[in-house]
């Protein structure tokens, strides 16, 4: 694992000392923890260019318009990152003046915390104008007492939280969701964190994953045959329930975290997005970032512990960017837009200046060169999806 005097020193030895501007040589890497914009944009960006979106077309499953998104773990006070609510607005209010119309939060973010600060924003918008995202899988029950041992939250909402699957617990999930928010409908609703990666299950996400089987699954199928949902899927950070999902049912999309970026996505490219294909479903990219790392945030994928060879790729791909007048950040979200099987990639933001140089990232014209040597270093996969 990769320390933050690590870190530092891998910032010297490629001379790309401040990550909070454009790369200066001699300097120091200096990564932070606190709020706010840790990498700015570099490149040509052509302000005019409007955000992707995809094409309409003839399919089965559902598909959002909008390929850019907001994800809402941020808003939720994430990785116990105190944010005001008023910073939260601030954030929400840059995204959508910016062109961003397709937002996905969870009631687990923050227990009801990210919900309800999306509903400030989306409750006086045109529900027709954005795509709206929620998850279904855990309940949340008032308390007085703060729920213990949680690395996730901080100043979380007065809520625990229990897991349930089942077909009346997944409708009462959507109702309170649609309260929480202030609207009348969800676009996309994912059954949530069903993984042996969720520590709180471990092995026993198949117990939990059956009782999906006969209650949620279902009932998401009702819904959307009914009109009320547009389409349901799985938000999971890892593969295991894709396959298992297939085997029994006909879900529309996939919210994939951590799964799909530029530094890891050898096995989307090779299993995954190959079994989705062959039935015209989609995935929607969540953490393109690896949780902020190739922001310049000192985590990977949620956690402080940072490995060894992701840091090394970090540090190489920072070189080739560096060489071709671009960041690594502007890379990896273009990168993971980039397949035809990503619907829409959904960075995090916690305040305007995040969301103004992401949407900035997605403007940038990057060199076809500096993919080409991306490959020949094998840095990236060399059938791996770029931006054209």
């Amino acid at each position: 694992m990769v320390s933050r005097r690590s870190l530092i020193k891998a910032g010297a030895a490629i001379g790309v000392g401040s990550v909070l501007g454009a790369p200066t040589f001699g300097q120091t890497l200096e990564v932070k923890q606190s709020t706010g914009p840790l990498m700015k944009t570099r490149g040509q960006v052509d302000r005019s260019a409007s955000l992707p979106t995809n094409a309409q077309r003839n399919s089965k499953h559902y598909r959002p318009k909008y390929r850019m998104g907001l994800g809402g773990l941020a808003a939720g006070n994430g990785f116990n990152t105190i944010s005001s609510d008023e910073e939260i607005l601030a954030m929400l209010n840059a995204a959508w003046d910016s062109g961003i119309r397709h937002f996905d939060t969870s009631p687990f973010y923050g227990l009801s915390l990210s919900e309800r600060r999306f509903g400030d924003l989306l409750r006086n918008k045109n529900r027709d104008e954005y795509v709206l995202s929620s998850k279904v899988g855990r309940l949340l029950t008032p308390s007085a007492e703060p729920l213990e041992n949680s690395w996730h939250w901080a100043n979380h909402s007065p809520f625990h939280y229990h897991y349930d699957y089942s077909a009346s617990g997944t409708r009462r999930s959507i109702e309170d969701t649609l309260h929480r928010i202030g609207v009348a409908s969800l676009d996309i609703v994912y059954i949530h964190d069903l993984s042996p990666q969720n520590s709180d299950m471990g092995e026993d996400w198949v117990k939990y994953f059956d009782d999906a089987a006969k209650g949620a699954i279902p009932e998401l199928t009702k819904m959307r045959d009914e009109g009320i949902i547009k389409a349901w899927g799985f938000g999971i950070n890892t593969p295991h329930a894709v396959a298992k999902s297939l085997e029994i049912s006909d879900p529309d999309i996939f919210l994939l975290a951590l799964q799909y970026s530029i530094l890891d996505h050898q096995q989307a490219l090779d299993e995954t997005f190959p079994m989705l294909d062959k039935r015209d479903m989609s995935v929607v990219v969540g953490a393109p970032l690896n949780g902020g790392f190739l922001a310049g945030r000192n985590r990977f994928n949620y956690s402080p512990k940072i490995p060894d060879p992701m840091m090394q790729k970090f540090i190489q791909m920072s070189e080739v960017a560096n060489k071709h007048g671009i960041d690594i950040k502007t890379a990896a979200l273009q990168f993971a837009e980039a397949p035809e099987t990503v619907s829409a990639i959904i960075p995090g933001a916690r305040t305007k200046e995040q969301i103004e140089t992401n949407v900035a990232a997605m403007k940038v014209k990057i060199p076809e060169d500096f993919w080409v040597e991306l490959k020949s270093k094998g840095l990236i996969a060399e059938h791996a999806p770029t931006p054209s």
